[in-house]
């Protein structure tokens, strides 16, 4: 029977919720490309539920325990007197999310010699150092898709927060005041502006559908160039190179996997190729930002604003500078934990666990490495390669 160390949030700091505010969850049975909703043979949850917090257990024990598997539930997961060091000389299967990240290093991994399957619930598994996934032949899957729409909604919001001044004039109301001529020195219209997107996978492309009943013009980089119906659908303009798109873009959104070759792409030199005053948007992984450039561009007021709902590492340290640096849209990353999304997840985690217990094929959209290699999703999104480096800044946070 396996171990399996699921790391989670900690729970809401009042504690775990007794009610919701809404009764149920809207219906949907298939994404927009036509791939359906996770479909394990069973759900220990009701939907709508926090299932992504420690007391949550991604709704996962009564399965796993019936089945005479043993789950370890841990928040703690920084530092080597971590819970999850600990726990890892034994474990099987690591379960970890992107929004509070149990960082599998190329050292960790060798500290689990039992270890078979990391997996994600949610999307992204650049907290695992894929090289050493590649080299011990290390199984990595995410619930690909579960929170896309989630994030793309997330995108959508913190562009018109930036660009309209929203979180300023919110907080003159809190401060009792009516300051019109200070909140709107900094809003504008988003109408007319050009808007660019780095990747249009499953986010990026639900970014675009959503921005472009705005009247603005869309551009995208990918490596992968979209059908040219889809783009004729959005009236959209591909760019060969991330500098070529920047350049003629008010508003940039981040939506690619992080790698190495993304690793700290948006650096002083790619900054100084925007437009002054433009946005960023980064709800991909916060170390494809350099982080001091970033503080450095709005400081000069090369950027007019940055909205990121990724960092790095994660937790951030409470001396983080995007937390104090100006005209700045931060969120923790909640942008793929929504309620909705986390019954999607916790039902992808259910089914990949079912599918490797009983010796089935796990979906080919949810493989990130199999078999010694990238695979599916893996194979489309990612490069070989550690981007876990630095992670153990992390533990600063828990004495911060």
């Amino acid at each position: 029977m396996a171990k399996v160390v699921c790391v989670l949030y900690d729970d809401p700091v009042d504690g775990y919720p007794t009610s919701y505010p809404r009764d149920d969850l809207p219906k949907i049975d298939r994404y927009p490309d036509g791939q359906t909703l996770p479909t394990p043979k069973a759900i220990d949850f009701k939907p709508g539920a926090l299932l992504g917090s420690v007391s949550g257990e991604l709704g996962l024990r009564k399965y796993l325990e019936s089945n005479g598997h043993t789950l370890v539930v841990t928040s703690d997961k920084d530092g080597p007197d971590s819970a999850l060091e600990r726990e890892l000389a034994d474990a099987e299967i690591v379960i970890s999310q992107p929004f509070w990240p149990a960082y599998l290093t190329a050292e960790r991994i060798a500290k689990a010699p039992k270890l078979k399957l990391a997996l994600t619930a949610g999307i992204g598994s650049d907290h695992v150092d894929l090289q050493a996934a590649i080299d011990r032949k290390i199984t990595v899957a995410e619930v690909t898709f579960c929170n896309s729409i989630s994030v793309a909604e997330h995108v959508v919001m913190m562009i018109l927060s930036l660009v309209r001044n929203y979180i300023p004039s919110y907080q003159w109301v809190i401060k009792g005041g009516w300051n019109i001529a200070d909140c709107v020195t900094r809003s504008y219209d988003l109408e007319g502006m050009h808007v660019g997107t780095v990747a249009a996978g499953r986010i990026g492309l639900a970014v675009l559908r959503r921005l472009k009943p705005f009247d603005v013009h869309l551009h995208y980089y990918d490596r992968h160039r979209l059908p040219e119906s889809v783009e004729k659908e959005l009236n959209l303009h591909w760019h060969p190179n991330v500098e070529d798109m920047v350049k003629v873009c008010d508003v940039v959104t981040i939506n690619c996997p992080l790698h190495p070759e993304t690793e700290h792409l948006f650096d002083d030199k790619l900054l100084s190729k925007m437009k002054r005053g433009a946005y960023i948007v980064n709800t991909a992984r916060g170390k494809i930002c350099d982080r001091d450039a970033i503080v450095r561009a709005l400081e000069s007021g090369q950027l007019a604003g940055y909205a990121g709902d990724v960092w790095f590492p994660q937790p951030a340290p409470k001396d983080h500078p995007w937390r104090a640096m100006p005209h700045h849209g931060m969120t923790p990353h909640i942008s793929g934990t929504s309620l909705s999304a986390q019954a999607r997840y916790a039902a992808g985690v259910r089914e990949i666990l079912e599918c490797w217990f009983e010796g089935r094929p796990i979906r080919d959209e949810y493989l990130i490495v199999d078999g010694g290699k990238l695979a599916g999703t893996g194979a489309h999104s990612y490069s070989a390669g550690d981007a876990t480096g630095g992670s153990e800044e992390a533990a600063r946070y828990k004495v911060a």
